[in-house]
């Protein structure tokens, strides 16, 4: 009877030392409590521990000190880009930028063909009498020009509108061409078919939002080279 009881008593010392391993043991701060940063591994791996109090460490750089109010800006460039959306629902920026590429190739490559036909649906009517004029003039002179675009580096919308229903979109594209003219034996007139020059042009597209055909024309030409 007697050695029952100091079995008990030596079980329930045991016990309470194991309960008091593993409050110790949970009450410990192990450094793994907080969740892993996502992105520490694209950093370079875990971050080391800073201090307590992260703002200790913090450099404030010119010009970033706290402001009163932070205010949200919407530019004039983003603002008429919303007014074309909500009049034409089909209007995608960057969908609209690839089209732009397209047409820009198109135009480029047909203008140096003479190809009047697909310059005249991708062109306003002003704009087409220009180029007439000019493919007419080459062939009068009996020359014929050469144009291969290597490639497009860059094609950004720099200026939007809406008047009534008329959007407006201007692209402002950065290319790499080779340009030559040459005579009616076929010598060099003009350019260098071993020289890529870069290009930077600017083109107005527009189109009725109101209109079932999606498709936008070239209304104006700029160059800036």
């Amino acid at each position: 009877m007697g050695g029952d009881y100091i079995d008990v008593i030596i079980f329930a010392a045991i016990a309470a030392f194991l309960v008091f391993r593993l409050v110790s043991v949970l009450g410990k701060r192990t450094g793994e409590e907080q969740p892993r940063d996502p992105f520490g591994m694209a950093r370079g791996g875990d971050m080391a521990q800073g201090p307590d109090n992260p703002s200790e460490n913090v450099v404030p750089l010119p010009g970033t000190e706290k402001p009163d109010e932070v205010t949200e800006s919407v530019s004039p460039l983003a603002e008429a880009l919303g007014q074309i959306q909500a009049a034409d629902r089909t209007f995608e920026p960057g969908e609209f930028l690839n089209g732009a590429r397209g047409a820009f190739e198109m135009v480029i490559t047909s203008f140096a063909l003479g190809d009047s036909n697909t310059l005249k649906a991708l062109l306003s009517d002003a704009v087409f009498a220009n180029f007439e004029n000019a493919i007419t003039q080459r062939e009068r002179a009996g020359e014929t020009q050469e144009t291969t675009l290597v490639g497009i580096d860059t094609a950004e919308i720099i200026e939007a509108n809406l008047a009534h229903t008329i959007a407006q979109v201007t692209v402002k594209f950065i290319s790499q061409q080779i340009s030559v003219t040459r005579n009616e034996a076929g010598d060099v007139q003009d350019g260098d078919p071993d020289l890529v020059n870069q290009v930077t042009d600017i083109w107005t597209f527009a189109r009725d939002t109101r209109s079932k055909d999606p498709n936008w024309q070239l209304v104006e030409t700029r160059s800036s080279n």
